[in-house]
């Protein structure tokens, strides 16, 4: 898993469909790329509590924490093909975060085309409340299709996808 510091250039998709934000006051942006293996929630999970603790905002990390979590396992369980070995795969799946002074945005890029829909989980059902999750802790979120996952954007559709956001309001500093 690789993380990077990231600039404003980076998040250019991700802002569309989110609520408006001044680009300008962007106080902080991190990435990580995820491997194709569930064992990558936990890695994204660690990555958003360092990066949320380096940025003084440990006030929202069980939130988010927990959001990240939802999104991420939802791109590696609906969003990656079943019939390839997850092994061989590039790590299609990334996450971001971006900080503003009041508002904190996770986001997750995925290859699927797929919309995410919220379903209704029996409550004897061990999964199935993932972004009932998100709606829960987070302040909105929404999604938007995502332009090439990779660099080479020769390869067209074929590795575009999307990316499913959740916003987070931040306390006012004093």
């Amino acid at each position: 898993m690789g993380t990077n510091g990231s600039t404003m250039l980076d998040f250019e998709p991700l802002r569309q469909g989110l609520p408006p934000i001044d680009p300008s006051a962007v106080s902080g942006s991190a990435t990580c790329t995820l491997p194709a293996r569930y064992e990558a929630v936990g890695g994204a999970r660690q990555f958003t509590r360092s990066t949320l603790t380096g940025w003084g905002l440990s006030e929202r990390l069980d939130d988010v924490a927990l959001v990240v979590s939802e999104l991420v396992t939802n791109a590696l369980r609906h969003a990656l093909p079943a019939d390839v070995p997850r092994e061989s795969q590039d790590p299609p799946v990334r996450l971001h975060l971006m900080r503003w002074t009041s508002r904190l945005v996770c986001a997750v890029r995925d290859p699927s085309h797929a919309s995410p829909v919220a379903s209704e989980a029996a409550d004897s059902a061990e999964s199935g409340r993932g972004l009932f999750l998100v709606e829960s802790f987070s302040d909105s979120w929404g999604w938007h299709p995502s332009p090439a996952l990779g660099a080479d954007s020769a390869a067209g559709a074929a590795l575009r996808g999307k990316v499913v956001w959740a916003l987070f309001r931040l306390s006012e500093p004093v």
